[in-house]
């Protein structure tokens, strides 16, 4: 039976990849499918950016060879420095005793 870790990790791939085959080239994010990704699978955190060029800007961040695709390598660091931000929160909210650990 696949660990708590070993299940995000196999969730962060399949919804990378069902969104890297919608168009263009396989297993890339083009600019429409990483607006799409991120606005049905990280919908708060687009939502609460002021910016309406938010996209084209994160974008450019991931895109570090500049070829205007996003690798599931270039992905992850969108999630990785998420997860970061996040989880200073959560220190935050635990410290505050807000969030109660498992």
């Amino acid at each position: 039976m696949p660990s708590e870790l070993e299940k995000a990790m196999e969730s962060l791939i399949m919804v990378f990849h069902n969104y890297a085959s919608r168009e263009g080239k396989t297993g890339t994010l083009n600019r429409r499918e990483l607006k799409e990704l991120m606005e049905n699978e990280l919908s708060s955190f687009l939502m609460s950016q002021k910016d309406p060029a938010a996209v084209d800007k994160i974008m450019k961040d991931l895109d570090t060879n500049g070829d205007g695709q996003v690798t599931f390598e270039e992905f992850v660091s969108l999630v990785v420095g998420l997860s970061v931000a996040c989880e200073q929160c959560y220190k935050m909210h635990l410290s505050k005793g807000c969030v109660k650990k498992k």
